[in-house]
């Protein structure tokens, strides 16, 4: 929404694309600060509900601010079609992709060659530790909370063009994109994207060939896939099994 606003008073894509993101970042940062930092050392659990108690509230004043009517997003692509022998691709799915791939690397090249990637890598794993070789692990845990808000950003922008904007366009995203990660690995990187590729090839294949299912239980079969994976391989296709001893 702050960025369609940004649009709608003559700022283009791009530079509302990065001025969103730095935004989002900062209100990531904040939230973390703010709100999570008073209640990082209780039960996983009363995050878990304050999260979704600011989920709810986002929602609840964006539709206030902006209104819940649906509204057209603009895409940075053109908007016609490649044609590929008897395969029609948007230049729109093409460019998200490329986004994709694209926000993907940068993530990979930045937790495994810069100090500050490592720093937040090291944080996430062993905080403990952390503090005690000189890593602000507050700070860190911050930055992770602005680089998530950020990510969100990205998301959401490339979305909505295909999906449109309102204020409950990303659940059905969120249901897709979590059930993508679990069955590519919920913590590997190119797990994800992976089984991004693979549920949205095999929900479209089952749409299109099995006659009940349709445009209709697509949402459905998404779920059923993650339950699926969870039972048989709960860690996804490229997830790592952890040992610990006890």
């Amino acid at each position: 929404y702050i960025a369609w606003t940004m649009m709608k008073h003559g700022v283009s894509y791009w530079p509302a694309f990065v001025l969103t993101l730095l935004i989002a970042f900062g209100g990531g940062v904040a939230v973390e600060r703010v709100l999570i930092r008073p209640v990082e050392h209780r039960p996983e659990i009363v995050i878990v509900i304050l999260t979704i108690g600011m989920l709810i509230t986002i929602n609840g004043l964006t539709g206030w601010i902006w209104g819940a009517e649906v509204k057209a997003f603009d895409s940075p692509f053109p908007n016609r079609s490649l044609v590929l022998g008897n395969v029609s691709i948007s230049i729109q799915d093409i460019g998200t992709f490329g986004v994709c791939l694209g926000t993907v690397a940068v993530l990979w090249l930045f937790f495994r060659f810069t100090t500050l990637g490592l720093a937040m890598r090291s944080v996430a794993f062993n905080p403990d530790a952390s503090r005690l070789m000189g890593v602000r692990v507050g700070w860190m845990l911050a930055l992770g909370w602005g680089l998530a808000a950020a990510l969100g950003s990205v998301a959401g922008m490339m979305a909505a063009p295909t999906v449109f904007l309102d204020p409950d366009m990303m659940l059905v995203v969120l249901i897709y994109a979590f059930a993508a990660a679990v069955l590519g690995g919920i913590d590997s990187p190119v797990g994800a994207v992976v089984g991004g590729l693979l549920l949205g090839v095999v929900i479209n294949l089952l749409g299109s060939y099995v006659s009940f299912v349709g445009q209709e239980l697509r949402l459905p079969t998404a779920l059923a896939v993650l339950l699926l994976v969870l039972v048989i391989r709960p860690t996804g296709l490229f997830g790592r099994v952890v040992v610990q001893r006890v």
